[in-house]
């Protein structure tokens, strides 16, 4: 059984930085992508970033946010510096996908979401 943890959110202010962390087990990690996505309320779920063989990142976040990941520790992080208002939402991992990174439906695991608020 594959088992998806999300951690690491919180409140921070505008230009503030927050690392994002989920950890995996139940399936081989370092075989498969990772990603991350996040969904503010009344808006539908935004792909960030997901990592393969390289990183690939959403327009609105490239620059200012880093993936990476640990297979040692089976865990995937995600660096987020100069955060904005705009980044508030449900931030959710994801794993193993077969298909276009950025399209939700193309992931087959979730975790439950980690909130993350940026203050103005």
């Amino acid at each position: 059984q594959v088992h998806v943890v999300e951690s690491g959110g919180g409140l921070v202010q505008a230009g503030g930085s927050l690392r994002l962390s989920c950890a995996v087990s139940g399936l081989t990690f370092s075989s498969y992508p990772m990603g991350w996505f996040r969904q503010a309320p009344g808006k539908e779920r935004e792909f960030v970033a997901a990592i393969s063989r390289q990183p690939y990142y959403g327009s609105s976040v490239k620059g200012r946010f880093t993936i990476s990941k640990a297979n040692a520790e089976n865990t995937m992080y995600l660096h987020m510096n100069n955060l904005k208002p705009d980044d508030t939402a449900v931030y959710y991992c994801a794993a193993e996908s077969t298909a276009v990174l950025n399209t939700p439906s193309s992931w087959k695991y979730w975790g439950q979401g980690t909130q993350v608020t940026v203050s103005s």
